[in-house]
């Protein structure tokens, strides 16, 4: 059997797992063949209900309120979430083949042949949500510097290697620079979704694998399409499931974790800082030096939050926005300057019907990132508030040493 299909036994059920790579016409075409020809029972699918939404029809990106968005703190995951999203459309877009192709080939196969087919990925929003949340502000930083430059790389991939992602001692080495790279997101991305997928795909086993259709041919036999990278996390997960050595309720891995007593107390330090530099300079060299210290922390704060937002080319308004709102939001941790200015930005230039049409093809180059209103006011959101963070860390220093003559 092919070193990417894997045939686990449990007692009277099989289940066979297919490896795929997720931009790769063999493995569509493999996917297909390998259900008609073993005739299962039930198909698992490596997807989300909502991901398959968008894969199997245009996405709907007609009702995404862009201010909503900014207001319920979501700026930073949807950057993510389309940044990503656009790299491997990219991708897919040089091989013609899509991102979850093989996933729509499966679904599609079990229903042409009247087989019982299941989702089994948790639902994406909550994974990404849940790596965001693991990550303290350096691994954030990481994390959307590793996305932007995939964005933005010229480097191109042939199928062939593509193919070769397939290939086990490849995929190791890349879960083992994941994992030096950002350990949160690796466990959350990789090992938190092996037992997640693991579970659902043996309990739809269990409660379809025995459906009645009229291509089936086993009765206990189920097959579950997932991506190479997923085979043997999978498999060892299933084996333990089947020896009652781990629990099938996964609850605990749909909780987004509330931050850590550090995250939360970061978010107060530097504010907490600045005011106790301000108010040694008043104590020390009286009220002159304390306004002129205030000044200069202002001037930082909010010049360099203005100028991440004249990168982003964001509406004049949007870039006074940044300038005095940078002082406001460090004040208050609870809330940041691009809060301000994405939400100013989205309200002057308003998302276009043609936006949300081409938002999918945009967030795959820079030259779209700025022509699409919606990416644009996301841009403005995050380097002004990269900008405001900034002329935070640099105006420490520069009051400390104005302080120190």
């Amino acid at each position: 059997m092919n070193s990417n299909v894997i045939r686990v036994s449990l007692g009277e059920k099989d289940i066979i797992l297919v490896g795929t790579a997720h931009i790769s016409r063999e493995s569509i075409e493999e996917v297909s063949r390998i259900i008609r020809e073993e005739k299962p029972g039930m198909v698992c699918v490596e997807i989300d209900k909502s991901r398959y939404g968008s894969i199997s029809q245009k996405e709907n990106w007609e009702a995404l309120d862009v201010s909503k968005v900014f207001r319920e703190g979501r700026g930073f995951l949807l950057i993510a979430n389309l940044v990503l999203s656009g790299f491997q459309r990219r991708l897919g877009d040089e091989l013609g083949v899509r991102p979850g192709d093989e996933m729509k080939a499966a679904v599609e196969t079990a229903g042409e042949l009247g087989i019982s087919y299941s989702f089994c990925d948790r639902d994406v929003q909550i994974t990404l949500r849940r790596a965001w949340a693991r990550c303290g502000l350096w691994s954030k930083c990481k994390l959307l510097a590793s996305l932007l430059s995939s964005a933005f790389t010229t480097e191109k991939l042939s199928a062939e290697e593509i193919e070769n992602l397939k290939k086990h001692s490849e995929l190791d080495g890349m879960m083992s620079e994941l994992a030096d790279y950002l350990p949160g997101v690796k466990e959350t991305l990789i090992d938190e979704r092996d037992r997640y997928l693991a579970a659902k795909i043996f309990d739809a086993a269990k409660t379809g694998a025995g459906a009645a259709s009229p291509a089936a041919g086993g009765a206990g036999k189920s097959v579950a399409v997932v991506g190479a990278g997923h085979l043997r996390g999978i498999e060892s997960h299933l084996e333990k499931l089947a020896a009652g050595e781990e629990s099938a309720d996964v609850a605990d891995l749909d909780i987004i974790p509330p931050p850590a007593f550090l995250s939360k107390a970061a978010g107060w330090l530097i504010p907490l800082l600045i005011a106790a530099l301000i108010a040694a300079g008043f104590f020390r060299a009286g009220a002159g030096v304390s306004l002129s210290m205030l000044l200069r922390w202002v001037l930082w704060n909010g010049s360099l939050a203005a100028l991440g937002s004249l990168i982003a080319l964001g509406h004049p308004l949007s870039i006074l926005v940044s300038f005095l709102g940078a002082p406001v939001a460090t004040v208050n941790p609870f809330i940041g300057v691009g809060l301000f200015s994405g939400i100013v930005e989205a309200a002057m230039r308003k998302p276009r019907v043609s936006d949300t049409q081409t938002i999918s093809e945009d967030v795959a180059s820079l030259k779209g990132i700025y022509r699409n209103r919606i990416t644009r006011a996301l841009l403005v959101f995050f380097l002004s508030s990269l900008g405001g963070a900034i002329g935070n860390f640099i105006s420490i220093p520069a009051l400390a040493g104005l302080l120190a003559k």
